[in-house]
């Protein structure tokens, strides 16, 4: 069964214009679960034949709730409901898993890589560590309910894990085992396009806007114990920091 015979055909006559009238449409069956998270919605193609409107007035449309974070694109496959944009909170020292469980989401990784080795000069810089001293790096892609959120590099020293392989879902979760997890961070972030290696990755399409966030965590000592370069996907995510004149 088709969408307009399920909610109504749009009204041509009235002064709300028909890209906007598609978009209640298609927030309606998303709330209502005609269409659920992670399940695709009718092709361009297939809304304008079903509604009778031209394919731009529905590309306008559905540009829209992509921007909104209600529904994003996945290159070759269609364009997919996410249930919504995650606020990040800058304000709190919280780790990926955290902060989507705390939203009633489901959180997971795909581990690109983990590997141990001598720290490079970047890293010995932003660590603080002597040359030749042992980190191990991790690389993953995070996803919430099964949609891809954000592509992940960290980097921790050596003393802060017995090895590589305990961190296994949350790396904050490993670090708070070992007592290095840390207590406060210094953040950076600027908007981003995502490259074409980093686009396929995520299922997404080249030069689509993103957050870049560094993060580096100290100990209660001073000490570094985290370097993590984080790329978002800006469809997805929200950034928000409390703050005050105190």
């Amino acid at each position: 069964m088709s969408l307009s015979e399920t909610v109504g055909v749009l009204q041509k006559d009235l002064a709300t214009p028909l890209y906007l009238q598609l978009q209640k449409v298609l927030r309606d069956a998303i709330g209502s679960d005609l269409v659920k998270i992670n399940e695709a919605i009718p092709t361009e193609r297939d809304l304008a034949v079903d509604f009778d409107i031209s394919r731009i007035t529905v590309r306008k449309a559905i540009d829209g709730l992509v921007s909104e974070g209600l529904l994003a694109r996945r290159r070759g496959a269609g364009t997919f409901v996410i249930g919504g944009r995650v606020e990040k909170n800058l304000s709190k020292l919280s780790s990926f898993s955290e902060d989507m469980l705390s939203r009633g989401r489901t959180p997971s990784s795909i581990w690109v890589s983990k590997t141990a080795g001598a720290v490079t000069p970047e890293e010995a810089l932003s660590l603080g560590l002597s040359p030749g001293s042992l980190v191990y790096r991790f690389h993953r892609i995070r996803y919430a309910d099964g949609q891809s959120m954000a592509l992940e590099y960290s980097t921790v020293p050596g003393y802060c894990l017995p090895s590589k392989e305990m961190a296994e879902d949350s790396l904050y979760e490993a670090l708070d085992v070992t007592g290095f997890r840390p207590v406060r961070a210094l953040q950076r972030l600027r908007a981003i396009a995502f490259t074409i290696d980093q686009a396929q990755a995520l299922g997404i399409e080249p030069g689509q806007p993103g957050l870049f966030i560094e993060r580096r965590g100290f100990l209660p000592d001073g000490r570094t114990t985290e370097f993590t370069q984080s790329y978002y996907r800006g469809d997805a995510y929200d950034l928000v920091a409390e703050l005050s004149d105190l």
